[in-house]
């Protein structure tokens, strides 16, 4: 399973060490839970900021996403921008309303769809993007570069941990 230390919440229990409890471990040593608060803040957060620009959480992270891709297949697009996939085929239905995206179907798979965003897309996104930053600097106040990249660090393992998809 691999490299783990014999702390309070992570214990080797192949070497007979008793599974603690949550009452021991406690919530605010539970990971999981941190987690949850963190996100449900930071989204709380986003979504308040982005209705001044006429725009939701997830036509942002679909944005943000094709800002930095050339062209991602729906499903693809689904699992980056972490959205149900019936979530993301409304939403890009909205964005292409918008011009904001185009979806083409795969000269070589017709059954594929591509999706893309437009120069409208981008300059929308750009308005968001400085938005976005100022919460992420808010959520990372005190937090040294140091310590950032650490954390980021371990966020992937941990996302190698339970991902479903390879991407």
């Amino acid at each position: 399973m691999g490299d783990r230390f014999a702390g309070t919440v992570l214990r080797d229990l192949d070497g007979g060490a008793a599974r603690p409890t949550l009452g021991e471990i406690g919530l605010a040593q539970f990971a999981p839970y941190l987690m949850n608060r963190v996100m449900a803040r930071w989204n709380a957060n986003m979504s308040e900021a982005l209705k001044q620009h006429d725009m939701t959480t997830a036509k942002m992270r679909a944005l943000a996403v094709l800002s930095l891709s050339s062209t991602v297949t729906i499903n693809e697009l689904s699992v980056y921008a972490v959205t149900e996939q019936s979530t993301m085929s409304r939403t890009l239905d909205s964005l292409e309303e918008q011009g904001y995206i185009r979806r083409q179907p795969r000269p070589e798979d017709m059954r594929v769809r591509d999706v893309a965003i437009t120069e409208e897309g981008r300059i929308a996104f750009e308005a968001v993007w400085p938005t976005m930053y100022e919460l992420l600097m808010q959520l990372f106040d005190g937090v040294s570069d140091d310590e950032y990249t650490a954390f980021a660090t371990i966020l992937h393992k941990v996302l190698r941990n339970i991902r479903k998809y390879e991407i």
